[in-house]
């Protein structure tokens, strides 16, 4: 597993995204070209899109959001959240064959 913080990467967001369907694979497209986009899942509920980003700091994350998604065309809203804590547990897989 890879340790974003060991990394230098210290400041991780998931961004959700409101988006004009017509544009669905051009936003694709141009989220991946952002550099700090990790993960881009589409999803139910509120939003189209929910974006996974990192970033050395919160200042390169705010370049990231205003200036990498927020310019992004047929993006209608987003509505960005900062982890501030992280808890993990293992899952309990089952690996009988």
């Amino acid at each position: 597993m890879v340790n974003d913080k060991e990394l230098g990467y210290g400041v991780k967001a998931l961004t959700g995204l409101n988006m004009d369907s017509k544009y669905r694979d051009t936003i694709i497209d141009d989220l991946f070209k952002i550099k700090g986009v990790r993960e881009i899942s589409e999803v139910t509920g509120r939003f189209d899109i929910i974006v996974t980003m990192y970033a050395q700091n919160l200042a390169e994350m705010h370049k990231l959001i205003s200036e990498g998604i927020g310019r992004i065309q047929g993006v209608l809203a987003s509505e960005s959240f900062i982890e501030m804590k992280r808890r993990t547990k293992t899952m309990p897989y089952n690996h009988q064959v």
